[in-house]
């Protein structure tokens, strides 16, 4: 598990952040991973559009994946995972291996801003 960062931030700091909702439209094994992962592309609307990320989150089956809504940051810089350029942090609860996605109670339109 890990541990709390207890470094502050400043609000500016945090309000640099680009943390938006987006819904997951594919899901496919990243069988280059070294940990098991999934491939997941996610429609963030209009502005930001589809953006790609390699995800732990394989306590989910792909189709419980596919459509989902997702909170992720979309504006740090892409990294190489596995060969594959993971764009955006997709958000979640780790509790144990298993990574818990973050979400909203009702449905929203894909690109809305978290704060």
């Amino acid at each position: 598990m890990k541990s709390l960062n207890k470094e502050e931030v400043s609000i500016s700091d945090f309000t640099k952040l680009n943390i938006v909702l987006g819904t997951i439209v594919e899901a496919r094994p990243n069988i280059k991973a070294k940990n098991p992962a999934y491939i997941l592309k996610i429609d963030f609307g209009n502005e930001l559009g589809m953006k790609s990320t390699s995800a732990q989150v394989t306590n989910y089956s792909t189709s419980e994946l596919i459509g989902r809504q997702v909170i992720a940051v979309c504006n740090l810089p892409s990294k190489k995972v596995a060969g594959f350029t993971s764009e955006v942090l997709v958000l979640g609860a780790i509790s144990g291996k298993d990574v818990h996605l973050l979400r909203t109670d009702i449905t929203l339109e894909n690109g809305t801003l978290i704060g």
